[in-house]
C-alpha cells in the first residue's frame, strides 16, 4: 500500500516547550488511522500541523508524496478537514452553508446532496444552522469537510455532541468511507472505546510523543489473553496442574493462566474433570484498548 501521510521528525514548540516532539507518523492507502491520547498529548496541534494552520518548529510533512510546503494548495485540494469544531454561519441555513463551501472547492451541486445525505442532514438542509442542534452541527462541519470527496480526510474529535445513536452512525461512516469512495481517514479521539470499533491502524501519542504506531492487531498483540478458570476445589486443581507443568495464579477464586490456546483450554478442562474436580466456568479476559494505553503511558490518567 502507498503512503498517504507521512512526518518526519515533527516538532512543535511553545515558549521552548514541546507540544509535539520528533513525531514519525505513518499512514497508508485505505486507513482509519485512530490517532489517540488523552486531552493535551499533542493530537490536535499534530493535526493542524499536517493541514498547515500550525507552523512546525522542527520536521517534515509529507502528503501524497508530496512536501507539504512545496505543494501546500494541491494537497490542501485534496484533503478535507473537521479540526476541534466546525465553522458555520448560523444565519444561513444547512444548504446555504453548504453552498458557500461549494463555490469555495469548486464542485458538482451532486457533491453537496450526497455529503448532506450521508450525515443525515438532506431533511434538515433548509433550517438555520443556528436553530441546529450541536450534534446536527457537527454532522454539518463533517457534511463539509466531505464535500470534495477528498483522498484524504481528517477528523479532529468528530464525535464531540453526539448522543449514542448519532456517534453509531458516524462510526459506520467512516468505517465505510475507505472502501466506499477510496477516502484515507486519521480520526483523532480520547474514546479509546470509539477508537477500537474503527481504527485500522493506531498511533498513541502522549505528552507530545508517539508511543505506539502500527495495525490494531499489532497493538493487540501486546494485549496477553487470560484464561480464567472456576471449579469446585481450586486448592486441588492448582495442585494438579502445576504438577503437570501448568503455570497459573489465583485470583478472585479463579486460576488464571496467560495466553493460551484452545486446545490446551480443552486439555486442563478434561484433566480436571478426569480426576474429578468439577469445572464451573471457562472464561477468557481481554484487556481492553484503554488498559493498554494505561500501560504504555505508564501512568493512570483521565482520558
Amino acid at each position: 500500500m502507498s503512503t498517504i501521510v507521512s512526518t518526519q521528525n515533527l516538532s512543535k514548540s511553545y515558549d521552548n516547550v514541546y507540544r509535539v516532539k520528533e513525531v514519525n507518523l505513518k499512514v497508508y492507502e485505505g486507513d482509519v488511522y485512530g490517532f489517540l491520547g488523552p486531552n493535551g498529548a499533542g493530537k490536535s496541534t499534530t493535526l493542524k500541523m499536517l493541514l498547515g494552520l500550525v507552523k512546525p518548529t522542527n520536521g517534515k510533512v509529507v502528503v501524497h508524496g508530496k512536501d507539504f510546503c512545496k505543494n501546500r494548495r494541491e494537497i490542501l485540494n485534496q484533503t478535507g478537514s473537521l479540526i476541534e469544531s466546525p465553522s458555520y454561519y448560523g444565519h444561513l441555513t444547512g444548504i446555504e452553508n453548504m453552498r458557500v463551501i461549494q463555490r469555495l472547492r469548486n464542485v458538482k451541486d451532486e457533491n453537496v446532496f450526497e455529503a448532506l445525505k450521508i450525515v443525515r442532514l438532506d431533511k434538515q438542509k433548509d433550517k438555520k444552522v443556528s436553530q441546529y442542534s450541536l450534534g446536527m452541527k457537527q454532522r454539518l462541519g463533517i457534511a463539509m469537510a466531505l464535500i470534495a470527496f477528498p483522498k484524504l480526510l481528517i477528523l479532529d474529535e468528530p464525535t464531540n455532541g453526539l448522543d449514542p445513536a448519532g456517534i453509531g452512525e458516524i462510526r459506520e461512516l467512516i468505517k465505510s468511507l475507505p472502501k466506499k469512495y477510496g477516502i484515507t481517514v486519521i480520526i483523532s479521539s480520547h474514546m479509546l472505546s470509539e477508537i477500537e470499533q474503527i481504527a485500522t491502524s493506531v498511533g498513541i501519542i502522549n505528552d507530545g510523543k508517539l508511543l505506539f504506531q502500527g495495525k490494531k492487531e499489532q497493538l493487540q498483540k501486546k494485549n496477553q489473553y487470560s484464561i480464567f478458570i472456576k471449579t469446585k476445589d481450586n486448592e486441588a486443581a492448582e495442585k494438579l496442574l502445576v504438577k503437570n507443568g501448568f503455570a497459573l495464579n489465583i485470583k478472585n477464586d479463579f486460576l488464571a493462566f496467560k495466553e493460551m490456546q484452545d486446545g490446551l483450554v480443552a486439555q486442563i478442562n478434561r484433566m480436571l474433570i478426569n480426576e474429578g474436580i468439577d469445572v464451573i466456568r471457562i472464561e477468557e479476559h481481554k484487556k481492553s484498548l484503554e488498559s493498554i494505553f494505561l500501560e504504555l503511558t505508564g501512568r493512570e490518567r483521565t482520558l
